[in-house]
């Protein structure tokens, strides 16, 4: 488990829901979008049905805390 309390499984996973949100959106909206939209639907179910939330007390504030260490690590790694 990472030091922050999320385990890194979880942390990778948003990274690339956000990576795949984000070239989805800069596409020509003539471009086929269909294998990033679904992987975008596969990144949601597996983020959502991820283990880590079946623990109690997880909130839906641990959620966007959770998007908010995806793309400080995003960051990092860009620079």
């Amino acid at each position: 488990m990472a030091r922050n309390g999320f385990p890194d499984d979880l942390v990778q996973m948003q990274c690339d829901w956000i990576r795949t949100y984000e070239e989805l959106a800069r596409r020509s909206p003539v471009a086929s979008t269909t294998a990033l939209r679904r992987r975008l639907i596969l990144l949601s179910c597996r983020l959502t049905g991820h283990p880590f939330w079946t623990e109690a007390g997880r909130s839906s504030a641990a959620r966007v805390e959770l998007r908010h260490r995806a793309r400080a690590r995003g960051w990092r790694e860009a620079a």
